[in-house]
């Protein structure tokens, strides 16, 4: 920790002074965490309640669980720094990202998941290809969530330091402590239900910034405007028309990239395979919910850059100073992982503010404790029970859950000091996902859509896909000149080479899976029955109206996202 002094020292100091209202505002909402907890703990008495919910919630509450749960204060200040550096090319992640596979999870995958009643994806694995895949999918997984979880502390304690000049220590500690009492009291029913208010309190609050922003620069095309007057020859404002070159957009990507890199791998892999956004979805009281659920999201996740990316972009046009890396950091300087706090400062006074940072604070909130509780499920029943202890009472994996909820949160805090040395926060993530999500998603579809595959082709495709990813990673670290072999240019910037390394992870994964196929023995299909999609009968709405049914509303989400492509290509 020989960082930590320098870093406290080149803090800023804070940029607005906290009213009366303000701190009320901030103080009430931490207790009504902890209420709520504390009240659903007497609901959360078994495993299948504390886990899962007792999957009792409805399409619309697992729904909005959902993308709460990618909403978290690293989704907001991240993405919005990101769109600072990279222009409204972050929204990729949010539409072409994200819109086609949360469809695909609804209307393909949910079904699988659901009849197999499975815990998590690594559940999945057991069931259809052993022990083998399943565990080192459960680690690969427990690693990613703390890592991840110290990222969104990291981006909480940013907040804390650039609006009201807290102690980043201080900031982290609080903050971390709050979400493990609420999660370990009342396990995935608390978040959810915390994740639901944090919902609202996000949007609620963090939609002051574009609509004052917008305010201020004469809507849209005035904050268009702005941008090509501050950063002449750069264009921040397209999504896919400066992408058939990589030299011609900030991202240094190509459009191919960005559809197969972005949209058919780490997109399809996080919102497929990623059990902290799958665990909300299993959570729902039928099947019919539970294939709506994903879908329903799907509609607010296209509306979240209003308040993610736009903010970014306001601040290209209207910061009086240029935001540098992380990495480039000096004294009295700011990094792109602090426009939104800088934006708050900009337009939030007494009041406003309080809401704000509340709204900052939620999503904090539920970022991490989303990967807290998955990471205590997937610990619990996909390590600790199969390899550890398999016959001990329901009421014993309870406690394991809550205790492994708090060893987790203290293992995260740590992470949250890592990440102080990484350039940019997406960066970091979106390497994370590549090294864990991509090669899993592979492993995940091969399973579900082809019979043959075998045991151990499950295990060594997985292996192979995660390897090269971490291999790809490391050899774009160590030497430059690598990005021009597995990023295709050597102008490809982080999240650029994120989507290539997730790209090839993936058909690695795939390639080595299928050659060690061809080679053993497939297992009977008796075995499989619930765990492949031609030898398993799926659940139909044949009594549903239209209207009602799951797969109306998937063409509707998808056809919302042409329109959007086109309008901003």
């Amino acid at each position: 920790m020989i960082f930590l002094p320098a870093l406290l020292q080149s803090a800023p100091s804070r940029l607005v002074s906290l009213s009366s209202v303000d701190l009320a505002i901030i103080a009430i909402y931490f207790v009504l965490v902890l209420v709520i907890g504390f009240y659903l703990k007497r609901f959360a008495t078994t495993g299948e309640d504390f886990f899962l919910a007792g999957r009792e919630m409805t399409a619309w509450v697992a729904g909005l669980a959902f993308v709460s749960a990618n909403l978290g204060s690293l989704e907001l200040l991240g993405w919005a720094g990101s769109a600072y550096q990279y222009g409204i090319m972050a929204a990729h992640w949010y539409w072409i990202g994200a819109i086609p596979a949360m469809v695909f999870l609804g209307i393909v995958m949910m079904p699988f998941y659901y009849i197999c009643k499975t815990h998590s994806v690594p559940g999945y694995l057991k069931l259809r290809y052993g022990s083998e895949a399943s565990g080192l999918s459960a680690i690969t997984f427990a690693v990613m969530t703390v890592l991840m979880s110290g990222v969104n502390m990291y981006a909480m304690a940013v907040v804390m330091k650039v609006v009201l000049g807290w102690d980043i220590n201080f900031s982290i500690w609080v903050s971390s402590l709050t979400v493990g009492v609420y999660v370990a009291a009342g396990g995935l029913f608390s978040a959810i239900f915390n994740e639901v208010l944090q919902f609202f309190l996000i949007w609620f609050g963090a939609l002051l910034i574009p609509i004052l922003g917008l305010i201020e620069t004469g809507g849209w095309s005035g904050m268009v405007a702005r941008i090509h007057q501050n950063f002449p020859g750069q264009d921040f404002t397209h999504l896919w028309g400066p992408t058939g070159s990589f030299a011609d957009n900030p991202m240094g990507i190509h459009w191919t990239g960005i559809v197969f890199g972005l949209g058919a791998v780490q997109s399809m892999g996080y919102w497929t395979t990623d059990f902290l956004v799958v665990q909300r979805v299993l959570s729902a009281k039928n099947i019919r919910s539970a294939k709506m659920a994903p879908i329903i999201g799907s509609f607010f996740k296209m509306a979240v850059p209003l308040i993610v990316i736009v903010p970014g972009l306001l601040g290209l046009a209207v910061l009086p100073m240029h935001l540098v890396p992380a990495s480039d950091l000096q004294a009295g300087q700011h990094s792109y992982n602090e426009v939104l706090p800088l934006m708050l400062a900009r337009y939030c006074g007494p009041g406003l503010l309080g809401l704000g940072i509340t709204a900052l604070v939620a999503g904090f909130m539920a970022g991490m404790a989303g990967n807290v509780s998955a990471f205590a499920t997937v610990w619990t029943y996909d390590i600790y029970r199969p390899f550890l202890r398999k016959n001990a009472p329901d009421r014993h994996y309870v406690s394991m859950g809550r205790a492994c909820t708090l060893i987790g949160l203290v293992i995260s805090i740590g992470t949250a000091y890592l990440v102080m040395q990484f350039a940019s926060i997406m960066d970091y993530v979106q390497a994370l996902f590549g090294f864990f999500i991509a090669p899993l998603f592979g492993t995940v579809l091969l399973g579900m859509l082809w019979k043959r595959v075998s045991r151990s082709a499950g295990f060594l495709g997985l292996l192979a896909g995660t390897v090269s990813s971490v291999s790809m990673f490391t050899l774009m670290k160590l030497d430059h000149s690598w990005v021009s072999v597995f990023a295709l240019s050597p102008k490809a910037q982080g999240l650029a080479q994120d989507m290539y390394q997730a790209l090839w992870a993936c058909v690695t994964c795939v390639v080595v899976t299928v050659l060690v196929t061809v080679v053993t023995k497939p297992r009977p299909e008796a075995e499989l029955r619930g765990l492949v999609y031609s030898l398993t009968e799926v659940a139909h709405e044949e009594h549903a109206s239209f209207l009602h049914r799951p797969l109306f509303w998937g063409i509707a989400a998808l056809a919302i996202l042409a329109v959007l492509q086109i309008v901003l290509w």
